[in-house]
Parts: C-alpha cells; sequence; structure tokens
C-alpha cells in the first residue's frame, strides 16, 4: 500500500511508536457504507430514515473517526462528527482517500460538500495520488487497519465495496456494528465470516 500524506493525529503521550500506534487504534472508528442509491431513500437527506441513521453513525468511546469520503454513508459520517466535535473538540476526524482525483466525476454539489469535509478535517491521507484500479480496495484496507471498530451502513450484499470491506474487517477482527439500511436494525458482529 503506497501512502503519500500520512498525518494521523496520533497521541504523543507514548515514547514508543508502537504503543501510540495501539492507542490511536483502539479509540477509533471506521465507517463504511453504500452510496445513495442504493439506500431507501437516495440522496434525500431530509427522509427520516437518513436523518435516524446519521445519529447512529457515532460509537461511544472513540474519539477517532476514519471516513472513505465517499458520497452517502462516509460523508453523512462526517458530517454527524463535525457537528458533534462543535460541542467535543477531543474528536478528531480523519479522511482517508484512495486517491487525488477522488471527486473528479462527482456533481458540483456532491464536490463543494467534500471539499468543505476535508478542509475541516483533522487529518487527510492519500493511499496513492493517483487512481489505481486497486485503490478504493486499498483505502477500504486502511480504514479497517486503524480503527478497532467499523460502522457499516450494510444490506448484507456478497459484492461491492461495502460487503468487501465487512469481509476485511470480520477477517481482521474488528468489532463491527452493522446497521441495515431498510430497517436501521442494528447487529453487532464481531469476525464471523460471511457465507
Amino acid at each position: 500500500m503506497q501512502i503519500e500524506q500520512m498525518t494521523l493525529d496520533i497521541p504523543n503521550m507514548y515514547s514508543d511508536q508502537q504503543a501510540a500506534l495501539e492507542y490511536f487504534i483502539a479509540h477509533a472508528c471506521a465507517f463504511t457504507g453504500h452510496r445513495p442509491q442504493k439506500l431507501p431513500w437516495g440522496w434525500d437527506e431530509i427522509d427520516p430514515g437518513c436523518a435516524a441513521l446519521k445519529e447512529a453513525l457515532v460509537g461511544k468511546g472513540y474519539t477517532h473517526f476514519l471516513s472513505g469520503m465517499a458520497p452517502g454513508v462516509d460523508t453523512w459520517g462526517t458530517q454527524t462528527v463535525l457537528k458533534l466535535r462543535a460541542a467535543n473538540p477531543a474528536l478528531k476526524l480523519h479522511c482517508i482517500l484512495p486517491c487525488a482525483s477522488q471527486s473528479a466525476k462527482w456533481t458540483e454539489e456532491t464536490q463543494a460538500l467534500y471539499r468543505a469535509v476535508l478542509e475541516q478535517a483533522d487529518s487527510v491521507v492519500y493511499v496513492s495520488r493517483t487512481w489505481t484500479k486497486n485503490c478504493a480496495l486499498e483505502r477500504d484496507r486502511f480504514l479497517v487497519s486503524y480503527a478497532s471498530q467499523v460502522l457499516a451502513v450494510y444490506n448484507g450484499e456478497k459484492r461491492g465495496g461495502t460487503a468487501a470491506t465487512v469481509r476485511y474487517a470480520r477477517k481482521f477482527g474488528r468489532n463491527i456494528i452493522i446497521i441495515d439500511p431498510a430497517t436501521l436494525a442494528i447487529t453487532h458482529d464481531n469476525a464471523a465470516e460471511l457465507t
């Protein structure tokens, strides 16, 4: 995995880097989830289901939040963290991007939100400066590697980026909270393999 810019705000209270990294991971939660077209409310953020989902996106006890910054769940998670950070400056938002051109083909409105979130992030990490066929997958693996918990808005599909991230988190033994986008039911999953 190629990391072009690595500025994660890892606490400096430990003399040894490994202990600092372990502390960071223990207090980090990553977001993953479907794009708006796979969600019951689509792009309608005013929909009650979307509003309820945003409120469910922040886990207790975590101070570092990692987002892959894709439209939909990733971005909604960042908006929730930024709102909560206004009242609790200890919360940190880390944007993990697959490449610098991630938003190039998005609508202007989606790009504007993306830029606004990046400007408020505590750190930005580029897995690659340029697009490669695996950069999104590498971004998802980075999210799982640096978070002890993964919060997934996941409909159970076997294929796609969210499914791959959930499988990787299970393989890696991460705590996973799965929110069903249709019912908003929340389940806890600890390393059970997808079949």
